[in-house]
């Protein structure tokens, strides 16, 4: 299916919900990070119905108005640090990303596929552990 990600957060952060309900964690007021393209109102008020504290970097697209842009880069330099954050988890997708069998899927059960990612994380985490990863 070919749809942008910001039409599943609604399920997404409600599936995350449960799950966290179901190994009770509470997820009051713990941010979670997206990228500028799912800066709206609507996915701001989507996560903060869950009891999540949105981190979303401001697009500014089509906005002219100086005050609002002002405005909202004041509001994310408050929060700035925690999307920060983030790249190191993004490094980690793109560490997986240099395994081929990872990066295209040629596995057709779940759990073949889930074990190469298990072995592309060990793999990476012994390299970064010793040394060998710079």
């Amino acid at each position: 299916m070919n749809t942008h990600d910001s039409v599943l957060l609604p399920a997404a952060t409600e599936q995350l919900k449960e799950t966290a309900d179901r190994l009770d964690l509470s997820l009051k007021d713990v941010p979670i990070t997206f990228d500028p393209g799912f800066d709206s109102q609507d996915n701001e008020a989507t996560i903060r119905q869950r009891g999540l504290i949105p981190v979303i970097k401001p697009n500014f697209r089509n906005t002219k108005n100086q005050k609002l842009i002002e405005g909202r880069t004041r509001a994310f330099k408050k929060i700035e640090a925690t999307y920060k954050f983030r790249h190191t988890v993004e490094r980690g997708f793109a560490w997986e990303d240099k395994y081929r069998k990872l990066v295209i899927r040629y596995e057709i059960l779940e759990a073949t596929f889930n074990g190469f990612r298990y072995l592309a994380a060990a793999m990476v985490n012994y390299r970064t552990e010793f040394g060998c990863m710079k």
